[in-house]
């Protein structure tokens, strides 16, 4: 798929060394059709890294897609220069008016605080309340998943006794939904994370489905009823080295962080991490794209005279 972003920024050249098509801004504005209007809330802390690994992720289908990407106006970030933020990414109140088929709302490393207490909070509910009227379809990732599960049907995150860390196993539940078309009965995925939803909390809201879970991971992935929201427990978009970068940054800090479990051939952290993941993780957002955006989406995308 051709994916429209400006023409210098850093995650273009490392997917271009990919062999992944991304159209420059002069080749776009010459075809004959309208793009899909992406937008990405990025609340990671390192940008740049999911920048690329989003647009990796969405690089699978043959629909042009104009990709935007969101930064919190109520959060400094410290990982991420203000020279990158200023020149490849807006904020809420410079998009508020407008419409998009697709939003993408990162996961961020804030999941042991209460919702309530992260610095952006009151930010990001007025996005995702702005998401259902100016959103044809939204996937929320990890803790961005359990922020949107909150939000939206007041179901509560728990801590885990210890971080759930690697790459587990996901059964596929209802193989007749569209969004796991074309999917292996069991599929891995990454997990990062201390915190976790309740099978029955959500099982109790008549507005969602679970699609798919794991014996050791819980449940991994939901969706409400008519397709407007997507919650993704884990991390599919990471790339074959993102846990170990994890890991080396906590030992690195003196952490006692486990050895990523079924990661490393072995075991042995010396060895290059296999890449188990990604066609599932592909065929995740080609699915999304075809089915709950391009398929439904108006083919006119009008402002809103209203911005919420």
């Amino acid at each position: 798929m051709p994916i429209k972003v400006q023409n210098d920024l850093p995650a273009r050249a490392i997917l271009e060394t990919e062999n992944i098509f991304m159209m420059d801004e002069n080749r776009a504005l010459s075809q004959d059709i309208r793009p899909l209007q992406i937008v990405i809330l990025n609340l990671m802390p390192v940008k740049e890294d999911t920048e690329t690994q989003l647009l990796r992720a969405l690089s699978n289908t043959p629909i042009q897609l104009d990709i935007t990407f969101l930064h919190m106006s109520s959060h400094e970030s410290t990982h991420t220069s203000v020279s990158h933020l200023n020149k490849f990414y807006v904020t809420f109140d410079a998009i508020r008016k407008q419409k998009f088929d697709g939003m993408i709302i990162t996961g961020a490393p804030v999941e042991q605080m209460e919702f309530e207490d992260v610095d952006y909070w009151e930010e990001l509910t007025k996005i995702m309340k702005w998401t259902n009227t100016h959103v044809t379809s939204t996937v929320h990732i990890c803790w961005g998943a359990q922020a949107g599960l909150y939000y939206h049907y007041g179901i509560q995150k728990h801590e885990m006794e210890k971080k759930l860390f690697g790459i587990f196993e996901q059964r596929v539940l209802d193989r007749t939904v569209p969004l796991v078309r074309g999917f292996d009965d069991v599929f891995r995925a990454p997990h990062s994370r201390y915190t976790y939803v309740k099978k029955e909390d959500i099982e109790a809201c008549p507005e969602l489905k679970i699609l798919a879970e794991s014996d050791e991971a819980g449940v991994f992935l939901v969706q409400s009823l008519d397709g407007k929201r997507i919650f993704v427990m884990g991390h599919p978009e990471y790339d074959r080295v993102t846990l170990d970068g994890e890991y080396r940054r906590d030992r690195g800090k003196g952490m006692d962080t486990a050895i990523p479990k079924n990661y490393y051939p072995d075991d042995d952290p010396e060895k290059r991490p296999m890449l188990t993941w990604r066609m599932h993780a592909n065929a995740l957002y080609n699915n999304w794209i075809n089915f709950y955006v391009y398929q439904v989406t108006p083919y006119l995308l009008e402002e809103s005279e209203t911005d919420v």
